[in-house]
């Protein structure tokens, strides 16, 4: 089973990139869950959202403590949030932001595997909004293997209509611009 947990603020889609991950594993033929966790509803608090996917019934309903990937769509979170806590030795930490490798691993003192993209730069320039979470399955899907890019097309179709093309673009941009290293 792989677990992801996202970090974002209200607003920035991070519960609505978890249930579009979920569609496009259910869509594969793998047992999904997507769902968030939030204090106050109000745009630009933190929110978490968390994802498992797997192979098999998922038997397990609470949040996620031990990631395999950790997915930030707001790298201000950083100095508030230790993202990294709970993350399994071989996991993945992928995050928006224009700091390089080195600014982030010393930011979060973080050794594990790591992928960065300007997900705000793309989102602004393709969607016209500062909004960053179909941006962020590109990196998503770059660095992990949760779900194969036609599965996530088609549930961006399914979601999105008409806008479906914007938001396709916004994330294969980001797949090709999101730099992995570790």
């Amino acid at each position: 089973m792989k677990e992801v947990r996202l970090h974002g603020r209200g607003g920035q889609g991070a519960v609505t990139l978890a249930g579009l991950v979920a569609t496009a594993g259910i869509d594969e033929g793998k047992y999904a869950q997507a769902f968030p966790s939030f204090g106050a509803e109000r745009r630009g608090a933190p929110v978490m959202a968390f994802i498992r996917m797997s192979d098999s019934p998922i038997r397990t309903r609470e949040k996620v403590y031990h990631p395999d990937i950790v997915v930030v769509l707001d790298s201000s979170l950083l100095s508030h949030v230790k993202v990294s806590e709970g993350l399994h030795k071989d996991g993945i930490v992928i995050l928006n932001t224009r700091m390089n490798e080195s600014e982030v691993r010393e930011s979060i003192g973080l050794d594990s595997k790591l992928a960065l993209v300007d997900a705000n730069t793309i989102a602004r320039e393709v969607l016209g909004l500062p909004i960053t979470n179909t941006t962020m399955l590109g990196a998503l899907l770059k660095a992990t293997d949760i779900v194969g890019v036609e599965a996530m097309e088609d549930a961006l179709d399914r979601r999105f209509g008409r806008l479906s093309e914007k938001n396709k673009a916004a994330m294969h941009r980001a797949f090709e611009e999101t730099i992995v290293s570790g």
